[in-house]
């Protein structure tokens, strides 16, 4: 393979696959240097050779990208797809526009990642893994359950059965290059220009602010906890909320929670620290955190847990939840919570135990080392791409036997 074409949102928005795709493609480049990579993006993206022409604005956005993928001719194809990426003006959620698109660039070696492959699929969700399977030569999924939830799916369809042998499992990949000793944590702080924070124990949520990402189920916890904690430890814990909010649509809701913990922070139990999670800013932030809560929602895959995966810091989620709980219950380096009561215990099992602590962000060490380092899933992607070009050019399928 000598050119990629990588088509997906890209910075500088404000998507967290496109922080995704910026930080792939950067090692994609580490690792093979001699291949030459295009990336098609949304209006809104800027970059080396980005070609920024998906306007979904146009409801045959499609139709200029296959002019240009005419144009770059790649060796392979590799999407990153979200249903919100290619639904234009909000009026195509079942994305028959993609399926269209899809069909009209199916001589080429066509990987798909998808981001949101829901264990129970909606008809419609059905629907389109049926035709995005029918024109692909590959599909990725986040995680293992995703494809044996597949193969249930779709039991006793005999067109399904065949097609699935195309879907293979990479996870999310996360940076080797993000850590920092405990050395480091209070010129961090000060950096950051937190130097109040200097000695202090803290319970970070970092990344932006959703009312999906439901920070208030803490918040409100908290000054009990914090009480339960100082109790046991004798030590002071700080909850510590740092990002901002996106979406306008969430401003409301989310405003309340910021001035919740602002006025904790008068009590020297809260603190807010406003700043744009991308970047290498996210990392330090999260790093100086002496845990992480992460109370998502509806999050097939998260961003964040790749950041928390990053820094090796411990932290607790929410189950059962797609891929928070698969990469906790595979890496060892967090706690599960499902109710208030095991999310209190497990806030005060965590601050109340430094040994804990570096037992669980030793396991995300090893398993950011093993499996998720973003130099080994671009080796995983590039195998992947081989493979589909080499099935295309013999005329058969690509085959991945099931995991169960």
């Amino acid at each position: 393979m000598k050119s990629l074409l990588v088509i997906s949102s890209y910075p500088p928005r404000f998507c967290g696959i496109a922080t995704f795709t910026e930080e792939a493609i950067e090692f994609m480049r580490k690792v093979r240097s001699d291949l030459k990579i295009d990336i098609i993006s949304h209006t809104d993206g800027i970059g080396e050779n980005v070609h920024p022409i998906i306007n979904m604005e146009d409801e045959n956005w499609y139709l200029p990208v296959v002019d240009k993928i005419k144009q770059l001719n790649p060796d392979a194809i590799h999407i990153e797809h979200e249903y919100g990426l290619y639904n234009y003006k909000g009026q195509d959620p079942r994305n028959e526009k993609f399926i269209r698109f899809l069909e009209l660039i199916k001589d080429y070696p066509i990987v798909i990642e998808a981001h949101t492959i829901h264990g129970r699929l909606k008809e419609s969700e059905e629907w389109f893994v049926r035709e995005v399977l029918k024109k692909c030569a590959v599909l990725i999924v986040k995680c293992e359950y995703q494809k044996w939830r597949l193969h249930w799916t779709f039991k006793n369809d005999k067109e399904m059965e065949k097609l699935l042998e195309k879907v293979t499992v990479v996870p999310h990949g996360a940076r080797p290059d993000r850590r920092y000793g405990d050395e480091e944590i209070n010129a961090l702080k000060e950096e950051l220009g937190l130097k109040e924070l200097i000695g202090k124990h803290i319970v970070g949520m970092v990344g932006w602010i959703q009312d999906n990402k439901k920070w208030d189920a803490v918040i409100n916890l908290w000054e009990p906890i914090e009480k339960m904690i100082n109790k046991k430890t004798d030590q002071s814990w700080l909850l510590f909320g740092a990002g901002d909010i996106r979406d306008e649509d969430h401003m409301t809701e989310c405003s309340g929670w910021i001035e919740h913990l602002k006025q904790m922070e008068e009590k020297g139990i809260g603190k807010y620290f406003k700043f744009t999670p991308r970047g290498e800013i996210y990392y330090k932030v999260m790093a100086i955190c002496d845990f992480i809560v992460l109370p998502s929602v509806d999050e097939t895959q998260s961003g964040t847990l790749a950041r928390i995966i990053a820094t090796n810091t411990p932290y607790i989620t929410t189950a059962p939840l797609e891929g928070l709980t698969a990469q906790t219950v595979e890496s060892h380096g967090g706690l599960l919570f499902t109710a208030r009561d095991s999310l209190k215990n497990g806030l005060v099992d965590l601050a109340g135990s430094e040994k804990l602590r570096r037992k669980l962000g030793d396991n995300l060490k090893k398993y950011l080392d093993k499996k998720v380092d973003w130099n080994i899933i671009v080796k995983q992607y590039y195998k992947i791409h081989e493979k589909a070009i080499k099935a295309r050019k013999q005329g058969r399928e690509v085959y991945f036997p099931p995991n169960l």
